[in-house]
């Protein structure tokens, strides 16, 4: 399977586990948490008899399909030459295979907490037999609004069991649980706050209008081979999934709407290739997990610092190196001062110069060139060509800043002239349109839309 040498969580859990002990396990995605449950899990059901027929012994509840499937495909790889079985339960899909499978009394499901509930108060499955209880990604949960949920799957268990529970952050709710769950547990901790160290920062300062322009040249780097990008709302993923696409990107988005099959194949797609870019909601890419994943993009910034650690966490895996990319503007500052307190770092800012050139964009000029060096943060928030302030062309410049219910306006930073004040209408009189594209006003030829010689007109 090629491991050479445990992970530091494996190293740190599996002991305690074999030895019967409760653990809390404080670790962000990709550190190996599956294999640390479930070797000294595989063990334990291998070596001690069942106490009956009835039902699962080990129990994995997850906070998504993907991270079900994923848990599940590891352990049928561990379990490969032994006779413990395990199977998956997850909503989105008829219950009655899943049914059916369990009628044959598997010995580990990895389920979803919603269709475990539905399965259990049908008497589809007993869970009175479990002997371990694993709660992966605890905080998820929380998120996903599934602790309810969790709490009467655990009146459903024996009183005699092990539990395991991991989780990336400890909010106040999953502190409230672990009290009334583990017993004197053993914990492990490794730096569940900060990301892994094979991860490089970076900042990039961008006013709204020109986010899409800095995408496509992140992703003409050498070093870009697959990214998942970041948004706040998903018709904003689904836009700008399709405007990558019509710039030459192979790109997906994936949806929390999506039918089951839809997103299965959708991850399929980027797993294997065939998609290089998959743009998603914080949501939607709950219990992603994909190797080989050469950056993270945060299109629209992060709105907590747990959210940053959960976004980037899908790259630098398995101690292979990652790209994690962050666009912030102005109104970003306070969010960024927020995420360097709680990682104990300051995260390096790219000072973008020239991003657009001014004026119309003709092919003779090719394609636009950035460039990028280190720079302080007051001065990384450049003018527009002309010194003024400029109207956004599009609808949507000013959306996904981390500031929650505040109405951004998407202008340019910087410049002294009077210009469009903040409050200016977009040019585009449809704020809120979907069909508008990122590209018609954040890759600078915006000017167009209007007609004029590439002329705005001044608000009044």
């Amino acid at each position: 399977m090629g491991f050479s040498e445990p992970r530091p969580i494996q190293a740190k859990g599996i002991p305690a586990v074999l030895k019967g002990r409760d653990v809390l396990g404080l670790a962000a995605t990709g550190t190996g948490k599956t294999a640390a449950f479930a070797l000294p899990m595989l063990e334990h059901l291998i070596a001690q008899k069942p106490r009956s027929n009835s039902g699962p012994r080990a129990l994995v509840v997850a906070p998504t399909r993907e991270l079900a499937l994923q848990i599940h495909a590891e352990i049928e790889l561990l379990a490969k030459y032994t006779n413990v079985r395990a199977m998956t339960v997850f909503g989105g899909v008829g219950a009655g295979p899943q049914i059916r499978v369990l009628r044959k009394h598997p010995d580990i499901v990895v389920a979803c907490p919603g269709r475990l509930l539905d399965l259990a108060n049908g008497r589809n499955v007993r869970l009175d037999n479990v002997e371990m209880l694993v709660l992966d990604e605890a905080d998820h949960m929380l998120d996903m609004g599934f602790l309810p949920d969790v709490r009467r799957i655990i009146k459903l268990l024996p009183r005699r069991r092990q539990n395991l529970l991991f989780s990336a952050t400890m909010p106040r709710e999953i502190l409230k649980l672990t009290d009334g769950l583990l017993q004197n547990p053993h914990t492990v901790e490794l730096g569940h706050s900060k990301p892994a160290e094979t991860i490089e920062h970076s900042l990039y300062p961008v006013d709204q209008t020109r986010k899409f322009t800095l995408l496509k040249h992140l992703l003409a780097d050498d070093g870009f081979h697959s990214a998942i990008i970041f948004l706040r709302t998903k018709h904003r993923a689904k836009r700008l999934a399709r405007d990558l696409e019509k710039a030459g990107h192979r790109a997906i988005a994936l949806q929390g709407n999506m039918s089951q099959g839809a997103r299965q194949k959708a991850m399929e797609g980027f797993r294997m290739g065939r998609y290089d870019v998959l743009v998603a909601t914080d949501i939607a890419a709950r219990g992603i997990d994909v190797a080989n994943v050469s950056h993270v993009i945060n299109f629209d910034f992060p709105g907590t610092p747990d959210a940053y650690t959960h976004r980037i966490g899908r790259t630098g895996r398995s101690e292979q190196s990652g790209q994690a990319c962050t666009f912030m503007t102005r109104d970003d500052m306070g969010a960024v001062k927020a995420i360097e307190r709680k990682l104990k770092m300051t995260i390096p800012r790219i000072k973008i110069r020239d991003m657009m050139s001014g004026g119309r964009e003709t092919a003779a000029r090719g394609r636009r060139q950035i460039a990028l060096s280190r720079g302080p943060a007051q001065e990384l928030f450049e003018p527009t060509p002309n010194g003024r302030r400029g109207k956004p062309a599009s609808g949507y410049a000013g959306r996904g800043s981390s500031s929650f219910g505040k109405k951004q306006s998407g202008v340019r930073f910087g410049g002294s002239g009077s210009g469009h004040s903040s409050g200016s209408r977009p040019s585009s009189g449809r704020n809120g349109d979907s069909s508008t594209s990122f590209g018609a006003g954040l890759d600078g030829g915006s000017s167009r839309r209007r007609g004029g010689g590439g002329r705005r007109r001044r608000s009044r």
